[in-house]
């Protein structure tokens, strides 16, 4: 059977031993965050031929389960990967709806531009998202703050141990249903700053959404977490300190004056997707936003001062978290007290009321997927 979205025919062989509706119950009542996955995933294969040329080909919906790897495959030795995260949202109506995935399929074809990776045509992005959902749309829950998480990724599969690009690719991709990132209330959570570890360094691949960058996040990560943080704060030491990213989201300062701070992208911070719609939607609302370098003695004096009146940090895993301690060994910079601030929950209301169809899309960000 072959069905065709965006002009790509995808060929499914659907899963022989799909989830009960009782088993999938069980699971939408209590989802968490990349616990569980749905019954198929999307595939889309490239291979190099003789005369050299690439292309993409046999775009399939298959059910879910292991992938069989050579040992040598250049994925597993040389870091050839990458990936994104976007969201599926059930609306009132029984609908669902994804959030920019034209950025997505973008972003993803930045990240296989520096990753030496072959580029992926839209058609077969927007395709693959599609067709997963319309074979597992029972499993997008519809309970409040809860989504469908699509997790597109790309990874060289070429058996072969010669330091190049492969020539045979897998792209694929897999949802998984997704309650609270961070779990339970939303509240601002602590952050540690990493003194030690750098996420990304220039000319690397910080602005590249691949794997070798989350994994030299971890040790970070596992410190900030043996000191009760949720999350860890990652400077550019070779800069003033400057303030780039959280282990895997973007940060906003909202000031005195209600307009809002970014740090700029610098090819060592991710352009994040709901970074780009933050700025987007506080403009809307008339705050003032501004890219520009800040670091971390003006994040601790501007909390003093009261000129910073608000942090928080943003992604597509948890949209906008508050932001309520930052600290290390001999910082301790906002309250472990603070309440989500009134502008940080006003947008984050905002860009969630329009991803959930409660709040009319000025922009055309949503893209109907069954």
């Amino acid at each position: 059977m072959t069905q065709t979205a965006h002009g790509v025919e995808f060929t499914q062989q659907l899963s022989d031993t799909p989830k009960s509706a009782e088993e999938r119950a069980a699971i939408l009542a209590n989802p968490g965050f990349g616990n569980y996955f749905t019954d198929h995933t999307a595939v889309v294969d490239y291979a190099v031929d003789e005369q050299g040329a690439g292309g993409w080909h046999n775009p399939r919906i298959e059910a879910y389960g292991p992938i069989s790897l050579d040992p040598s495959a250049a994925v597993l030795h040389y870091g050839q990967e990458i990936f994104e995260g976007l969201k599926a949202y059930r609306h009132a109506d029984g609908s669902v709806w994804t959030f920019r995935p034209e950025a997505n399929a973008a972003r993803l074809n930045k990240s296989a531009r520096r990753l030496a990776l072959p580029e992926l045509p839209v058609e077969y992005f927007l395709g693959a998202i599609r067709e997963l959902v319309a074979a597992d749309k029972d499993w997008v829950p519809a309970g409040d703050g809860e989504a469908l998480y699509l997790r597109p990724f790309m990874i060289a599969t070429e058996a072969f141990l010669g330091v190049r690009a492969a020539r045979e690719v897998s792209f694929r991709v897999i949802a998984s249903p997704a309650g609270n990132y961070f779990g339970g209330e939303l509240k601002p959570v602590s952050i540690w700053i990493s003194r030690e570890y750098a996420r990304a360094g220039r000319g690397g691949t910080g602005a590249a959404k691949c794997g070798g960058n989350y994994a030299a996040s971890l040790i970070a990560q596992q410190e900030a977490e043996a000191n009760g943080c949720k999350q860890v704060l990652f400077l550019d030491h070779f800069n003033d300190d400057a303030v780039e990213e959280l282990g895997g989201m973007n940060v906003f300062f909202v000031m005195k004056d209600g307009s809002l701070v970014t740090p700029a992208l610098t090819g060592t911070i991710l352009e994040g997707v709901t970074r780009s719609s933050v700025m987007q939607v506080a403009k809307d609302m008339g705050r003032e936003v501004t890219e520009r370098k800040i670091t971390l003695a003006e994040w601790r004096d501007g909390v003093a001062s009261g000129e910073i009146t608000e942090v928080f940090a943003c992604g597509t895993a948890a949209v906008i978290t508050p932001i309520g301690v930052l600290k290390d060994t001999t910082e301790f910079i906002g309250s472990e007290d603070a309440k989500a601030g009134e502008a940080t929950m006003a947008i984050r209301e905002q860009l969630l009321g329009i991803q959930t169809g409660t709040v009319p899309d000025r922009h055309g960000w949503m893209t109907r997927l069954a």
